[in-house]
């Protein structure tokens, strides 16, 4: 059975009176947890999609980059984000029952974020009622303010981003405590940290571009203090 069988049948469960705690109950453990992550992100995604007023292909073709879909897999991958977009459930529902899964495990939260960033921005434009949708889902996840604004400085082209704000850091700590929270940071990108989270393979691209980052960060900040 494909994954998008999987994911599909369990949001038609949805669609049939079956609440969001009851499948997601079902889907605690793994290898069925990366389904509900893939669910969280195709839920949460399609209705963001929808927060600026319209839903455009260049949002639709960004699932293509957290979510590798096989030519086999397109119908049915198409049948889900669309049962997505129309479920009546509303977006805050999803994000608390996905927070309620993921409760001990925020690494996962935030790589969800990461990949709701990335639609957001596949237009080329990051409209406000978009900035206010992530940032009522990442105070649903229980994420620090730190973290939403180290995500916003990473992903909104709006100025060159702020080292500090990327890795979640301030001027003024000590260099010691930066480093420890760089290395954390890179720990946590390691493709066998994001595939033991229950984090879809293909998601696992997502996390070259937030490598990348982190270490353009921690190089700015070392240049600065030369």
């Amino acid at each position: 059975m494909s994954v998008w069988t999987r994911i599909s049948e369990a949001l038609s469960a949805l669609t049939k009176g079956e609440s969001l705690t009851e499948v997601f109950d079902r889907l605690r453990t793994p290898p069925e947890r990366s389904v509900a992550f893939a669910i969280a992100v195709i839920a949460l995604g399609a209705k963001m999609a929808k927060a600026d007023g319209q839903v455009t292909r260049d949002e639709v073709t960004a699932f293509r980059d957290v979510f590798q879909i096989a030519r086999k897999d397109e119908v049915g991958a198409a049948r889900v984000f669309n049962m997505a977009r129309t479920d009546v459930a509303g977006y805050q529902d999803y994000a608390r029952q996905i927070a309620r899964m993921f409760a001990a495990d925020p690494d996962a939260l935030l790589d969800l974020m990461e990949g709701l960033f990335h639609i957001a921005l596949a237009d080329g434009f990051y409209h406000p009622s978009e900035n206010e949708f992530l940032e009522d889902v990442s105070q649903i996840f229980g994420l620090p303010g730190a973290q939403f604004r180290a995500l916003r400085a990473r992903f909104v082209p709006d100025a060159h981003p702020d080292p500090y704000a990327v890795l979640g850091v301030t001027p003024d700590m000590d260099p010691a405590e930066m480093r420890k929270i760089w290395r954390a940071l890179v720990r946590a990108t390691h493709p066998d940290a994001m595939i033991a989270r229950g984090v879809p393979e293909e998601a696992i691209r997502l996390a070259e571009k937030r490598m990348i980052d982190i270490n353009r960060a921690w190089d700015e900040i070392n240049a600065a203090r030369v």
